[in-house]
C-alpha cells in the first residue's frame, strides 16, 4: 500500500484554498486505498506547545470522512514575510519519516519548511513531488521580493532540481512561471479540485441559511467576496467599485493584516450601509452565504492569486463570477469569460463596477453563467478525477526514481 506524506503550510480550520484542497485530496487518496499523512504548521501561535510531543491528531473537519489519515501540526510562533516561524519543523519531519515510513513526499509550495527535505538523509532517500501552487515573485511587496531574490530562490531552485516530478495547477500559470521554466520537462498540469462532501447543499430553512438571510438587506443584489485580507486580494479596488454601483450589497469574508485599513476605507467611502466585513466565518456560514448570494467576486491584483480555489466553491453552487483577468494566472483558465463568468482588468474599479452592475441588472445572465459554471465544475474540478491524475504523477515519479537508483548501481 502506497504511503504518502504531504508537507503543507497550514491545514483547516485555517481558512485558505490550498488548505481546503489538501484536506479534500487526502480524503480522496484515502478512498483510493492509500495511507496518507500530512505535516503542517499550527496556524495558532502557542508558546505553550514549545515542548509538545510529536504526535498526530484526528480530524472530523471533513464530514467525518477523514478517518485513518494522520495529521501532525508542528508548533509555530508567528510568521515572517508570510513564512511560518517553526524551529521544530525539521525534528518533527525526521520523526514522522521514521514512524510513517512514506514511499513518497508531496511538497506543497510555497513553503519555506519544505526546504528541510534536502538536508534530512531519510527524506533524500525517497522521491518527492512538488505541487507548485504559486510563485513568490511579487511587484506589490518590496520586502518579500527582496527576500525571494536573496534567500528563497536559490533554495527553491535546488529543491526543484531534485524533485522527480512537479505539478502546476494551470497551463497559463506554468507558461508564465519563470521559476518553473528550467523544469518544464518534468512538470505536468493538474488542476486543483474540491470535494462535494465538504460543500453540501443546506436545507432551505436551516439555522445557517436563516443566519445568512439575516445578513443580506432586502431588495438588493447580493455580492459575496471571500479571501484573506491581504495585499494581493484587491479588496480596496472592490470597495471603490461599490461606490459606482446601484442596487448592490457586498459581504466580505476573511481575516488578515489589512482589516483595519479596509474598515477605514469603508468608513471613508461612506459604504457602511452597503458593505459588511464579517470576519472569518465558519464553514457552515460560508456555505450558507454561497447559497444565498447572487454573484461572487474575486478582484485580486497579481499572480500570487494563482488559481482561486474559492472560484470552484462558487461554481459548485452555480454562482456567476466576476474576477480579475490577471495575465499568467489560472483565474482566466478556471473562469471562462462570458461563459461561466465575467473577467475584468486587474486594478480597474470602473471595469469591475460595470460588470457587477451588468449582473445586477440582468438576472437571466446571472442564471446562465451560474449554470455553465456548475457544469464546468462537475466536469473538471471534482476532487476524485483530480486525485486520479495526481496518482499518475506519483507513478511516474516512483518509476523515475527507480530508474535513477538503477543507474547508480
Amino acid at each position: 500500500m502506497l504511503r504518502i506524506l504531504h508537507l503543507g503550510k497550514f491545514f483547516p480550520p485555517f481558512a485558505g484554498g490550498i488548505e481546503n484542497f489538501l484536506a479534500d485530496l487526502m480524503i480522496a487518496q484515502e478512498q483510493q486505498g492509500y495511507q496518507v499523512a500530512a505535516l503542517v504548521h499550527d496556524h495558532q501561535p502557542q508558546w505553550s506547545r514549545f515542548l509538545a510531543p510529536i504526535q498526530s491528531e484526528k480530524s472530523d473537519l471533513t464530514m467525518n470522512l477523514f478517518t485513518s489519515s494522520l495529521l501532525y501540526r508542528v508548533p509555530c510562533y508567528g510568521r515572517l514575510l508570510y513564512a511560518p516561524i517553526s524551529p521544530q519543523f525539521p525534528f518533527w519531519l525526521a520523526k514522522v519519516l521514521s514512524q510513517f515510513k512514506p514511499h513518497l513526499l508531496h511538497l506543497h509550495l510555497p513553503n519555506t519548511s519544505a526546504f528541510w527535505v534536502r538536508w534530512l538523509p531519510a527524506a533524500r532517500k525517497i522521491p518527492w513531488v512538488i505541487h507548485w501552487h504559486a510563485d513568490v515573485i511579487t511587484p506589490f511587496n518590496k520586502k518579500l521580493a527582496l527576500a525571494y531574490v536573496t534567500a528563497y530562490r536559490p533554495l527553491e531552485q535546488r529543491l526543484l532540481s531534485q524533485a522527480q516530478a512537479i505539478i502546476a495547477t494551470s497551463t497559463p500559470y506554468l507558461t508564465s512561471s519563470l521559476p518553473l521554466q528550467p523544469w518544464l520537462s518534468k512538470t505536468q498540469v493538474v488542476p486543483l479540485g474540491i470535494a462535494l462532501t465538504r460543500l453540501p447543499v443546506p436545507a432551505p430553512h436551516s439555522e445557517a441559511i436563516r443566519w445568512a438571510e439575516s445578513q443580506w438587506q432586502p431588495g438588493v443584489s447580493r455580492i459575496l467576496c471571500v479571501g484573506r485580507l491581504t495585499y494581493y486580494k484587491g479588496h480596496e479596488i472592490l470597495l471603490q467599485a461599490m461606490t459606482q454601483l446601484t442596487g448592490g450589497q457586498l459581504i466580505l469574508i476573511g481575516t488578515g493584516e489589512l482589516r483595519p485599513r479596509l474598515e477605514q476605507v469603508i468608513k471613508d467611502l461612506n459604504l457602511s450601509q452597503r458593505v459588511n466585513l464579517l470576519g472569518p466565518g465558519s464553514n457552515e456560514q460560508l456555505i450558507a452565504l454561497l447559497n444565498t448570494c447572487d454573484m461572487f467576486c474575486l478582484p485580486s491584483l497579481e499572480r500570487t492569486e494563482a488559481f482561486g480555489v474559492v472560484l470552484l466553491e462558487a461554481m459548485r453552487y452555480a454562482k456567476p463570477i466576476v474576477a480579475s483577468a490577471i495575465p499568467g494566472s489560472g483565474i482566466g483558465w478556471v473562469v471562462t469569460d462570458q461563459q461561466t463568468g465575467l473577467l475584468v482588468p486587474p486594478q480597474d474599479s470602473a471595469a469591475l463596477a460595470k460588470q457587477l452592475q451588468l449582473l445586477i441588472n440582468t438576472p437571466s445572465l446571472r442564471y446562465q453563467l451560474g449554470q455553465n459554471g456548475q457544469r464546468k465544475f462537475m466536469q473538471q474540478f471534482h476532487i476524485q478525477p483530480v486525485a486520479r491524475k495526481i496518482t499518475e504523477v506519483y507513478q511516474q515519479a516512483l518509476l523515475s526514481n527507480l530508474k535513477s537508483l538503477k543507474r547508480q548501481i
